[in-house]
């Protein structure tokens, strides 16, 4: 396994109990996450993880708080993966968008719907970052804002994260 995890973000939402899922086809498997993805060179977390929302479920994220660091060592050969989590609100839907590649649609759903759904789920992380959510961990966004891809993967080595 590589030494160097794959830095994600992944940007949660809820509005009246409920949560934004992106419903994704992942190896012929349609899977449930938050809207995420990898971080691109060049970008910050915070404008990783308004992209990534924006391409994977046509509503503009607007981050408010930093929810999480995770670490999650798939099962499968990859390299593990560092999830920066943020939470916030979403505005401006353009239901015209065409969904990033994958995507098949999005859903509003519950965390008990969620936990109905637990074989679907991507990885572990996104319950684990609901559970984080309704349990108010909301921190500062400005440590963690301006990291880039470089400085993101330096930080995990520094960093306590939440081991899943």
């Amino acid at each position: 396994m590589p030494a160097t995890p794959a830095v994600t973000v992944a940007a949660v939402v809820q509005t009246a109990g409920r949560f934004l899922i992106v419903e994704e086809r992942i190896n012929r498997r349609l899977q449930l996450n938050q809207p995420a993805g990898h971080v691109e060179r060049g970008e910050t977390l915070l404008e990783a993880v308004v992209r990534e929302a924006r391409e994977e479920s046509a509503w503009c994220f607007e981050p408010v708080a930093a929810l999480g660091i995770y670490l999650w060592r798939t099962p499968l050969s990859g390299p593990p993966i560092l999830r920066f989590a943020f939470s916030g609100t979403v505005r401006d839907h353009d239901p015209t968008r065409p969904l990033d590649r994958g995507i098949v649609r999005t859903h509003w759903l519950t965390r008990a719907e969620l936990e109905e759904q637990r074989a679907r789920l991507r990885s572990p992380l996104v319950l684990r970052c609901v559970e984080d959510f309704l349990a108010g961990c909301h921190g500062e966004l400005a440590p963690l804002a301006a990291l880039t891809l470089e400085e993101a993967t330096a930080y995990a080595g520094r960093a306590t994260v939440a081991l899943l």
